[in-house]
């Protein structure tokens, strides 16, 4: 996995995940993820930090193939780590996460989205939790910060998607722009936030993240213990199959 991070002169630190083809990221790529937010947010002279991707969409969630290969419960133990710690950070970063968001969001990055502080996204962007497709369950509690409750259900249940328009609707994502315009206007929000007392807008995360009604990390975890129950029973290795079956034959 490829994470990289560019500093421009007034305190926007940009990170951009690649990771071919669809960045759905395997377990070690979850904890780059997360130590890069932690790296940048620990920086003083960072004062926004603006999350983004290369290639085909912004992410697909967890490497399900690598999950496929592991005969026991190891790398599934440390997928859910590795998505915990990345949604942990970006949640805490001490500085706002805008996340700009373009093609697909799916699982994970529903994730990294719904802990996200600001939304941006282009107009070909759409997100989704495939998870019950997967034999998984999780970040449904990122999608409730993304989308009303009952909504939520009806996408969590059936494993539909639903535009950055929608959403746009919702109130959830600030701005849809053309995917030609996405990076420009996400520094463009970030520079607007950088140009404020970047001591009141550190203390001003601290004191949204202080009246949040839900503990974003206990209701995660919470969700997780139920992918694992789900694995041991058997019914999420038969799905994974089913998946990588129809993924080599699709060819991608």
């Amino acid at each position: 996995m490829t994470v990289r991070i560019h500093r421009h002169d007034n305190g926007i630190a940009v990170l951009t995940v690649d990771h071919p083809p669809v960045n759905a990221l395997p377990a070690r790529g979850w904890f780059e993820l997360a130590a890069a937010v932690r790296g940048q947010g620990a920086d003083p002279d960072v004062r926004v930090l603006v999350l983004r991707a290369e290639g085909r969409g912004f992410n697909a969630g967890v490497d399900i193939k690598e999950l496929a290969a592991d005969p026991g419960h190891d790398k599934l133990i440390e997928v859910n780590r590795g998505c915990y710690e990345a949604f942990r950070e970006v949640y805490e970063c001490p500085v706002p996460v805008l996340s700009a968001v373009h093609g697909f969001c799916l699982g994970g990055g529903i994730g990294l989205v719904g802990n996200s502080d600001v939304v941006l996204a282009s107009e070909d962007a759409y997100f989704g939790l495939p998870e019950v497709d997967r034999g998984a369950l999780g970040a449904a509690t990122h999608l409730s910060r993304l989308v009303p409750p009952h909504f939520a259900r009806a996408m969590f249940y059936t494993g539909r998607t639903v535009s950055a328009r929608r959403l746009a609707d919702f109130g959830s994502v600030w701005d849809v722009v053309e995917p030609a315009r996405l990076h420009a206007a996400a520094l463009e929000l970030a520079g607007e936030i950088a140009a404020k007392d970047p001591l009141v807008i550190r203390k001003a995360k601290e004191s949204l993240n202080g009246i949040d009604p839900v503990d974003v990390h206990r209701s995660y975890r919470f969700e997780q213990g139920f992918t694992f129950e789900l694995n041991l029973s058997g019914v999420s290795d038969r799905a994974r199959a089913e998946f990588v079956h129809g993924d080599s034959e699709r060819g991608r």
